[in-house]
């Protein structure tokens, strides 16, 4: 009987080692949905591959760190606060971020205090998955629709809010087991289930 279960994952790096992560599928899906969004002043953290990818009429791109990197244009920390300038950006990305922050309360609030009246914040963060955990930074949250509503709600009012999620018990098994993109059809990538919360997304509104 425990011959027909594997302890050991294909892949513990998302599988990147594979080809391309399953939360990609959802997180780019996202993005190219909300291309309209990235334009003017955007930020995005670690690179500006999404901006530079799916953004429209950007006058100015800046990309956040926390250490000074060759693609780092602002050194800070958005749980501190620490050179985070305020109400300047129309637009910012936040993917696959918000989990390996512990004060997460801040880092949100600090985000929002960035964009420009009227700016635009897009999110993507975990529901599902293994931990991604480095020497580089910590690995905090797993959410749910219903949390990551109740902590944005505390920042901006509910009708400035869109939230979905992505994932069924198929795709969470395959992304817990490292397998890549090409390796699950995209008709089971489609398929959603509530239940099973692989990734979520959020657009809001300042």
């Amino acid at each position: 009987m425990l011959n027909n279960f594997s302890i050991r994952p294909k892949s513990r790096n998302f599988g990147f080692d594979r080809g391309k992560p399953i939360d990609r599928f959802y997180i780019e899906k996202f993005i190219e949905n909300n291309r309209a969004e990235i334009t003017g002043h955007v930020l995005e953290v670690g690179d500006n591959f999404y901006t530079r990818t799916y953004g429209d009429n950007v006058t100015k791109s800046d990309v956040l760190n926390l250490i000074s990197s060759n693609e780092a244009t602002i050194v800070g920390d958005l749980a501190t606060g620490e050179n985070i300038p305020h109400g300047v950006f129309d637009c910012i990305i936040l993917t696959q971020v918000i989990h390996v922050i512990y004060d997460i309360k801040m880092a949100l609030n600090h985000t929002f205090n960035a964009l420009k009246p009227g700016g635009t914040l897009l999110l993507t963060t975990s529901g599902l998955s293994s931990s991604c955990r480095t020497d580089f930074h910590g690995d905090y949250w797993r959410f749910t629709d219903t949390s990551l509503r109740k902590l944005l709600n505390e920042l901006v009012d509910e009708e400035r809010i869109e939230i979905d999620v992505f994932g069924n018990v198929a795709v969470a098994k395959a992304f817990l087991d490292g397998l890549a993109i090409h390796e699950i059809p995209e008709a089971i990538l489609g398929i959603k289930d509530d239940h099973y919360q692989v990734i979520l997304t959020a657009k809001v509104k300042k």
